[in-house]
């Protein structure tokens, strides 16, 4: 006679819940590792600054750009080549020589311009730039051919080197390196030999505009939200201290046992997709891509929307049975998305995203004054940060912005939170389910503001009744994430 599920099902939720914390306390002890996203956004930032100052009005600059946004990009880069991974970018590295040129501190700059030009991985095409920059030729290695290029030729010939427009200059000396528009205006400053000359030849109005704009989107914008935020946070603590808020709804979800979300959780989310599925289906999806012959970008776009994809099929499944074994669905369904009218649940999401700002933004405050650098964000953002393929991009945005806010406001407030709910309450549910979620993520780094997001979410599921405002929410969280990245990475 086979065993009955009361024997297996608890056998197989307690080995699943051990194996599911053994994977996550080792996939937290990994995001140690990792590194953080934190230094490359306010690298960007800093650019951005540096970049927009000239189009910014004197009585902003404080405000938008800092009183000396070059002085400040100089400082942050002498700061990461202390740190132990170091500099190494090169066009990072002939940026921080560029900055100490333009304070008077040629020493310095020559001896990172020397240091860059001794660099053996350093491709031919690129070393006339710093031939001009220091002023004579640099020897040619053994077998390689005499650089013959207008750039050699300025070096030579001074009154050449002044002939030339900014826009000759950075076609002969720059192209190789790639630049972006910061990086093309510092070395046109310092190749230009009329000093009075260099603002009007080097200054590029557009990049200098959109720089603006970007850095009123990145900084101005939160800020209001944030203010808004904090208004309606201190109106809903005025109404709770008063008694003045509507009772809260009925909270309806599967009637599953802990044995089943166990198996749900552990069983289907952490090791058929979060352990199995990469296994099996990322040679496939390597294979895929290959043969398609997309370039770089879009082939790591494409997959990770096939992986998400995947990570979602096994717990969706493993939960579309469990709900087909409990009977007849209530009215309104097990999961009570209640997404109409949508416009009500568009405002139960935007109301409680611009309350959980603040106190997300304090939360990660607290923890960068705790632990200044502590690693392990989501390699999604580097890869959204750093792409500049519009199909990848689009493969990241349905990944951040449709699946993830869908598939886990399924798990943790559409099934977790009501089970916990039933038994320890419904802050008790609230706090089990902010937990989950936020170890689920596997960034130590980022724990304690994913778990206030958690409680943020949470207490929209109780005090909505609508697991749809709850997936909005998710959802316009994460689209916030990405405008800000993709502003960054211009």
């Amino acid at each position: 006679m086979a065993p009955s599920s009361a024997t297996w099902k608890p056998a197989l939720a307690f080995l699943s819940l051990a194996l599911s914390a053994l994977v996550w306390f080792n996939g937290l002890l990994d995001s140690l590792q990792r590194p953080s996203v934190a230094t490359a956004l306010d690298l960007r930032q800093l650019e951005l600054a540096a970049l927009a100052a000239p189009a910014v009005p004197a009585p902003l600059q404080p405000l938008l750009v800092g009183a000396d946004p070059l002085e400040a990009l100089r400082r942050e880069l002498q700061r990461l080549d202390g740190d132990t991974a170091g500099l190494t970018a090169p066009q990072l590295r002939l940026q921080w020589a560029l900055l100490e040129r333009g304070r008077g501190d040629d020493a310095q700059a020559r001896a990172l311009l020397q240091d860059l030009r001794a660099t053996a991985e350093l491709p031919p095409s690129r070393r006339p730039l710093l031939d001009a920059l220091l002023g004579s030729p640099s020897p040619s290695r053994p077998g390689e051919e005499p650089a013959a290029s207008p750039s050699a030729l300025a070096v030579a010939d001074p009154a050449l080197l002044a002939a030339l427009t900014p826009d000759d200059l950075i076609a002969t000396l720059l192209e190789p390196w790639s630049p972006s528009p910061l990086l093309r205006r510092l070395g046109c400053e310092q190749l230009s030999a009329d000093a009075e000359d260099r603002p009007l030849r080097c200054l590029e109005a557009g990049p200098a505009r959109g720089a603006l704009w970007r850095l009123v989107g990145i900084n101005l914008l939160p800020a209001l939200l944030l203010l808004l935020g904090l208004a309606l946070l201190v109106r809903q603590l005025w109404l709770a201290w008063r008694g003045r808020q509507a009772p809260l709804p009925p909270l309806q979800g599967p009637t599953l046992s802990g044995v089943d979300v166990t198996l749900l959780i552990a069983g289907g989310f952490v090791l058929l997709g979060e352990v199995l599925t990469p296994l099996l289906l990322g040679p496939l999806l390597s294979s895929a891509v290959a043969a398609l012959g997309v370039d770089l970008a879009l082939g790591q776009g494409l997959q990770v929307l096939g992986l998400y994809l995947g990570l979602m099929a096994a717990p969706l499944t493993l939960l579309a049975v469990l709900l087909a074994g409990l009977g007849p669905v209530p009215e309104g369904g097990w999961l009570q998305w209640r997404w109409r009218p949508l416009s009500l649940s568009l405002r139960w999401a935007a109301s409680h995203l611009v309350m959980v700002l603040p106190v997300v933004a304090l939360t990660g405050w607290i923890l960068q004054w705790i632990w200044s650098d502590p690693s392990g964000s989501n390699p999604l953002l580097e890869l959204v940060l750093t792409s500049g393929n519009s199909a990848a991009l689009l493969c990241f945005a349905a990944t951040a912005m449709v699946l993830a806010p869908l598939f886990e406001e399924t798990l943790f407030r559409g099934v977790l939170l009501p089970v916990l709910a039933r038994r320890l309450g419904g802050t008790g549910g609230v706090l089990g389910s902010a937990a989950l979620f936020a170890l689920a993520h596997l960034s130590l780094g980022e724990l304690a503001p994913l778990f206030v997001l958690g409680l943020g979410l949470g207490w929209l599921r109780l005090r909505s009744g609508r697991l749809g405002a709850c997936v909005l929410m998710h959802g316009l969280w994460n689209a916030l994430t990405f405008s800000n990245l993709l502003l960054l990475g211009g």
